[in-house]
């Protein structure tokens, strides 16, 4: 076992979780099974495997920001019940 309880406990009250002691056994087993698997692709020579993509490899995909449709405060506020000149105005509510 390459985790302990002790550790997911430490790790738990890091986080602030309230764990069972279910749950921290149950947690204990899966990030455990999880680290023993980690190790086992740790092991596995890759050394003359090309990557299969790269971000640098790829073309700028998006398009730029360009603006189409200028705001119109008349429009936008045209249902607003108050106005103050373009801005909504609305009833205090803090004295």
């Amino acid at each position: 076992m390459k985790l302990t309880r002790e550790q997911v406990a430490r790790v738990a009250l890091l986080a602030r979780l309230r764990l069972t002691a279910d749950e921290a056994s149950a947690l204990t087993d899966q990030l455990d099974h999880i680290l023993v698997y980690m190790d086992k692709l740790n092991q596995i020579d890759t050394a003359n495997i090309e990557p299969f993509s790269h971000d640098l490899d790829s073309a700028h995909v998006l398009r730029p920001d360009k603006v189409t449709n200028r705001p119109n405060a008349d429009a936008l506020l045209a249902n607003a019940p108050d106005r103050d000149e373009t801005f909504f105005k609305v009833p205090k509510i803090l004295e």
